[in-house]
């Protein structure tokens, strides 16, 4: 059994850059990737922004090797896996028992959405390939095939908290000796689907999002991938490159308050913080940056807010949404900010809160507001909180 399970690749793709150098660019710029809407075809164009990919799937295909009419939520997230195995570089990686662990929330529904717009026009048009195997599961089988990955693999589900708890079920694949390295994220892709959903629920901004600001008016919705790889004690001792980090917390909770709201006083939000400090032997005044879930509606924020106040109260550290710069990427932001986060520790970072002005009234604290260097980043929480309560902390530590 590994009693430590460490990162030993980071990959990513998101609206503010392709690979892990070209988002950490620009997080230093204070360059967000959010803006009208190009690559999908919706009545909301111009309307709602949103963090697009800079990619088409051409574009991605091209990357991966994939066929162009794959579901772009498997184009994003080959793109972020293969750069992460290759970041870990492993020696003898094919002799280990290696699993994939991804989520997403939206599967392959770009690709029906495609059907249906000649199948409408004439019921014997469309091409039925377009719907068939587009179900969750099915994107984690096409990257895996690609990734040689044939120990172990399975997908993860639960809304906004899906790729925090890949990655936390793959801690616990490691910790029980049941596999040594686990590449776990999430990843999704934009669709009329889910920003039709999101715009009946109200909860879209017009303009650029503001998470944890008083006169916050919704999130952004955003696309992308991001992995960790995750590896047991005894693979770390082989690496040629020293861990990014440690895993060494982790805790999901469920309030079950509502489908698609949080508890107003923040039950899900501090239990899950509170499980995952526990788990990690730490105190409130060891986490040293708080990547907030901060999607910028009004009861998220508000929620998290007050879960915050509880747990932390009277010192608070240095936190920040970092859906300002790449937007609300659903399944796939628990594993790119779990990226962000692991970042953050080994470069000595913290993410600015962009367009932060005016402070939330129920909360005593403000979001960081500059991209910050050299700051000593020992430990860092990374929230995931999603619909139906339910709520993931991970938190990640220096080595």
């Amino acid at each position: 059994m590994s009693s430590t399970v460490y990162v030993a690749g980071l990959g990513v793709i998101s609206a503010i850059g392709n690979n892990v150098a070209e988002n950490l660019q620009s997080f230093e710029l204070e360059a967000a990737g959010i803006g009208d809407i190009s690559l999908l075809d919706t009545i909301h164009c111009k309307k709602r922004p949103v963090a697009e990919v800079k990619l088409d799937n051409n574009e991605l295909a091209v990357i991966t090797g994939l066929p162009a009419d794959t579901s772009r939520t498997a184009l994003l997230s080959l793109v972020a896996a293969s750069e992460a195995v290759n970041d870990a570089a492993i020696p003898n990686l094919e002799s280990l028992r290696t699993g994939f662990v991804s989520a997403n929330t939206v599967g392959g529904m770009d690709r029906s959405e495609h059907f249906f717009i000649d199948f409408v026009k004439d019921k014997k048009r469309g091409k039925l390939r377009n719907i068939f195997d587009h179900e969750c599961g099915c994107i984690t089988e096409i990257v895996a095939d690609q990734l040689g990955i044939r120990d172990f693999m399975t997908t993860i589900s639960t809304a906004c908290s899906s790729s925090a708890n890949a990655i936390f079920y793959a801690a616990r694949l490691i910790k029980n000796d049941m596999l040594d390295v686990v590449i776990a994220g999430g990843t999704d892709s934009l669709t009329k689907f889910t920003l039709n959903g999101f715009n009946t629920l109200m909860i879209l901004d017009d303009e650029f999002c503001k998470p944890f600001d008083e006169n916050r008016e919704g999130l952004n919705l955003g696309e992308g991938a991001g992995y960790l790889v995750l590896v047991s004690e005894k693979v770390a001792k082989t690496l040629l490159n020293k861990p990014y980090c440690k895993l060494s917390g982790y805790n999901n909770s469920n309030d079950a308050y509502h489908q698609t709201a949080s508890s107003p006083d923040g039950t899900g939000s501090y239990l899950a913080m509170k499980g995952a400090l526990e788990k990690s032997g730490l105190n409130p005044s060891d986490i040293d940056y708080i990547n907030l879930h901060g999607t910028g509606t009004a009861n998220n924020d508000s929620a998290e807010g007050i879960a915050i106040k509880r747990l932390f109260e009277p010192d608070y550290p240095p936190m920040s949404s970092t859906k300002s710069f790449t937007g609300h990427t659903l399944g796939a932001c628990g594993g790119i900010e779990a990226v962000f986060s692991a970042l953050a520790i080994k470069n000595g970072i913290i993410y600015p809160n962009l367009r932060f002005e005016t402070r939330m009234n129920e909360v005593p604290f403000e979001p960081e507001r500059k991209f910050l260097k050299g700051q000593n980043i020992r430990h860092v929480m990374s929230n995931s909180f999603g619909f139906g309560g339910n709520c993931t902390s991970l938190i990640f530590s220096e080595i």
